[in-house]
């Protein structure tokens, strides 16, 4: 190690390398207002607290069960409970509806949403078959309205956000391999029963894996990949036989950049938190390690990401440095008619790819499915 990569990894500086400034809101109390529709699923918090980070009003929540509308009247004081979805679509003030709803759900609940004349954003994986894909893309095409993805593990995690504007300005050259680890804790007695059911939640290649193929595609700058391999198996709980707890697929984008990804339900009870979730990003002149959600073996907190590189060797602890721009630029996109925050193609294509993947995807369950 030379003397000045010694130097920026015992001081976490990063010489000529430091994350942009974190966002401002972009818009006012009222200037965009928007509803959640559609509390099927905990990530509905992150994406209302991420749109009001960026200034925007949320107005409105509805759900059939009004104990998960209470909740979020809690966490949320202020906003008004609807008694239908029609409510929440004749406000002509509400440009946007945010839903998480059963996997299965949000297609046809994205295409209620833009045929009121709303922009649509949803939870990944915004969708579970080749089919509503269709329907959605027709959708967004017949309407002019967006259809917007929520892939967290990108766009609301900073080691992810930062990793990014490092791969811009040119810090690890052409990027040619993302290999990506998504691990999550089940707590199966937790889970509701449409999270167990194929048909619902879509398989694990569809649900955790959109979130690596959203990065595989984005740090390659692909518009498009190809699967070569893709497994997935139920190894360690028959009594949701339809349940993956493992899934893995290798992907060769249009870049010629190849990427990796394995998710499954296995973060053992002792891990202090839900999951290790990792990316490394190989490029042509260095290399980007993100330690996403905790440093293992210590107590540093989330937020490390390593860069290597022909100038140096950097540790940088980001957590509250980067912020989520992403949610500043989905409401201007919303407003402005624009693609920053992430272009439609690319939305739809991340989960045409991971729901390629789920399909062809080899079953790897001891015995197959169904037994003990």
């Amino acid at each position: 190690m030379t003397e000045q990569a010694a130097s920026a990894t015992a001081s976490g500086d990063g010489g000529t390398y430091a994350p942009a400034p974190i966002p401002d809101p972009v818009v006012g109390e009222g200037e965009f207002v928007f509803a959640a529709i559609g509390l099927d699923h905990g990530h509905i918090y992150g994406m209302c607290q991420g749109l009001i980070g960026a200034g925007a009003t949320l107005r409105w929540v509805h759900d059939p069960d009004p104990a998960k509308v209470e909740a979020f009247v809690q966490r949320f004081p202020g906003v008004r409970a609807a008694r239908s979805e029609a409510e929440v679509f004749e406000d002509p003030d509400v440009r946007l509806v945010a839903g998480a709803a059963v996997t299965s759900e949000r297609c046809a609940l994205g295409i209620r949403a833009m045929e009121a004349g709303k922009d649509y954003f949803t939870d990944k994986a915004p969708l579970t078959t080749l089919e509503q894909l269709a329907d959605a893309r027709d959708a967004v095409a017949r309407t002019g309205r967006k259809y917007a993805v929520y892939y967290s593990e990108r766009v609301h995690v900073e080691t992810a956000v930062f990793a990014g504007q490092l791969i811009e300005q040119g810090a690890i050259g052409k990027v040619v391999q993302v290999v990506g680890f998504g691990p999550h804790r089940l707590n199966a007695p937790s889970r509701p029963e449409w999270f167990f059911q194929k048909e619902k939640y879509g398989g694990i290649l569809c649900d955790i894996g959109s979130h690596n193929v959203d990065q595989i595609l984005h740090y390659t700058g692909a518009t498009d990949a190809t699967v070569s391999l893709s497994q997935i198996a139920n190894y360690a709980n028959p009594e949701h036989p339809e349940l993956d707890d493992f899934g893995d697929a290798n992907l060769v984008t249009n870049t010629g950049a190849t990427g990796y990804f394995r998710c499954d339900w296995f973060t053992p009870d002792g891990l202090q938190t839900w999951g290790d979730g990792r990316m490394f990003i190989l490029g042509t002149e260095g290399f980007i390690e993100q330690r996403k959600y905790m440093n293992i073996g210590t107590q540093d907190g989330p937020g490390h990401l390593f860069l290597a590189n022909g100038e140096q060797e950097t540790h940088f602890e980001v957590a509250g440095k980067v912020g989520y721009p992403y949610f500043g630029q989905l409401v201007l996109d919303c407003l402005e008619r624009t693609e920053n925050a992430m272009t439609q193609d690319h939305a739809f294509k991340a989960i045409e790819i991971a729901i390629t993947a789920q399909n062809e995807a080899r079953d790897l369950t001891p015995g197959g499915r169904g037994t003990t």
